[in-house]
């Protein structure tokens, strides 16, 4: 359940540890690898009841309710804007395909319009296919900054969230466990003993 100035994560567990959910009115960068579940992270916000929302796809697969957006131009992408919860999948392609510059403006506007609207924008970003100095430039214009990462521990796979970042809030100083669920991300309440 979210406050009046937060919105709802869609996801089991995080809530409470960003204080009540994601400050109104902010952009949202979720990185991490194409397996670690960004994706899922971002439809399970996008998918909350309470209000409408936009996903744009740009680099995936159209499901339903989504709207097309690969073949569109960054600057094509804030008129498609619309209820609270707003989805770009991905900031990397357009980094990709229109170069840094064109990421940071859309970045840029869609904090402006996030402000305006109070909306929550999320965006997708992938870990490990940027150049370090394209990637901190990113990070530091986002204002909510959740990353997914994956360890391996021999024969096991443990699933970790580190919340960098949250405008006008403090961040928690751990990794949180989660798993990946028929449901979604959720996350653990059990860590994993040495």
């Amino acid at each position: 359940m979210a406050t009046n100035n937060k919105r709802a994560t869609g996801v089991l567990g995080l809530d409470p540890v960003l204080g009540g959910g994601f400050p109104r009115g902010t952009t949202i960068l979720i990185m991490g690898s194409p397996l670690t579940g960004i994706d899922l992270m971002a439809r399970q916000f996008w998918k909350m009841e309470e209000e409408g929302g936009t996903y744009l796809m740009i680099d995936g697969e159209i499901e339903e309710g989504m709207k097309d957006a690969r073949a569109l131009f960054p600057d094509q992408l804030p008129p498609l804007y619309t209820g609270q919860r707003i989805v770009i999948d991905s900031l990397s392609s357009i980094i990709l395909h229109h170069g840094i510059e064109a990421g940071l403006s859309c970045l840029s506007t869609a904090r402006t319009e996030a402000m305006r609207t109070d909306a929550n924008i999320m965006f997708i970003f992938y870990t490990n296919i940027h150049p370090p100095q394209e990637e901190i430039r990113v990070l530091r214009m986002a204002d909510v900054v959740i990353e997914l990462k994956e360890v391996t521990f021999v024969t096991e796979i443990e699933r970790q969230l580190a919340v960098h970042k949250v405008k006008n809030n403090q961040v928690p100083k751990r990794l949180i466990p989660f798993n990946i669920t028929e449901k979604g991300i959720e996350l653990s309440t059990t860590s994993r003993v040495v």
